[in-house]
């Protein structure tokens, strides 16, 4: 008996490798997500200027921050954006000033594909062996109705599709939205507010992603990190026991011990 829709998930033509350096902009389940990578010690730069929902946005931040990076992972949350009627700008951040100041649009499906093309273009610029991972946000904006919210989802999973075909060997789609509705079809994979995943959730859409994305050498490099992961968050009563300086000094060995065999900078 199957008690589940499974989603298949095709594997990246490339390899995420311990030593890659990876950016991670979009919305805040791009967070979610950069900071799962963070914790297990790769090279990552996740929402450096904040949250970005929309492709604007995201093209924003890349044009700004001009990354090196061999991997780029952008989450989009939204078609909708925010322009400031004084200039006719879309900002990426009100910053709580009256809404008056404000008119709201709603991208196109091409409108999306051009900012993703312009990011892609800029990234590869810079780096022509990078790749690029685009996912859709599974958060529901209840804001929206739901309808209108799975029309934003549907503009925005059209225009994907259109930038993989465009690039289909440097660009691929991570399917996190599908996942979630289809697969983890259930409000207990929820938070309390029935829109956002749950860490448990998360935590199953980031080994998803491992799965499509690494090679043996990548989980062999998390494996061995994990116990130098725990011992380093320990939070000792007395930091200044004899003993627990002994057992951090131990650790810190460890870790620049892994770091060299990794070829890890610093």
């Amino acid at each position: 008996m199957k008690l589940q829709t499974t989603v298949a998930i095709e594997k990246t033509d490339f390899k995420i490798r311990p030593t890659d350096k990876i950016l991670f902009v979009g919305s805040c389940f791009a967070a979610e997500m950069g900071n799962r990578f963070s914790n297990n010690c790769f090279d990552v730069i996740v929402n450096p200027y904040g949250t970005m929902y929309n492709p604007a946005s995201i093209l924003h931040t890349i044009e700004r921050l001009q990354p090196n990076v061999d991997l780029a992972v952008l989450t989009l949350g939204t078609n909708h954006v925010y322009l400031l009627n004084e200039t006719g700008e879309i900002v990426d951040n009100c910053q709580k000033r009256p809404a008056k100041l404000f008119t709201e649009k709603k991208l196109s499906v091409d409108e999306c594909r051009e900012y993703l093309d312009n990011a892609i273009n800029i990234l590869r610029s810079i780096n022509e062996r990078c790749n690029v991972i685009l996912t859709v946000s599974p958060i529901r904006y209840q804001k929206y109705g739901f309808h209108e919210s799975q029309v934003s989802k549907a503009t925005l999973l059209l225009a994907v599709d259109k930038i993989c075909a465009q690039y289909s060997s440097m660009v691929h789609y991570f399917p996190a939205y599908e996942i979630m509705c289809d697969e983890l079809r259930d409000y207990r994979f929820y938070k309390p507010d029935m829109l956002h995943p749950s860490e448990q959730a998360v935590d199953y859409i980031f080994e998803s992603f491992c799965k499509a994305s690494f090679d043996d050498d990548t989980f062999s490099f998390m494996e061995e990190w994990q116990p130098i992961r725990k011992a380093l968050s320990h939070k000792p009563s007395d930091p200044d026991n004899e003993e627990y300086q002994q057992f951090w000094q131990q650790t810190k060995e460890q870790e620049t011990s892994f770091r060299k065999k990794w070829r890890l900078s610093d």
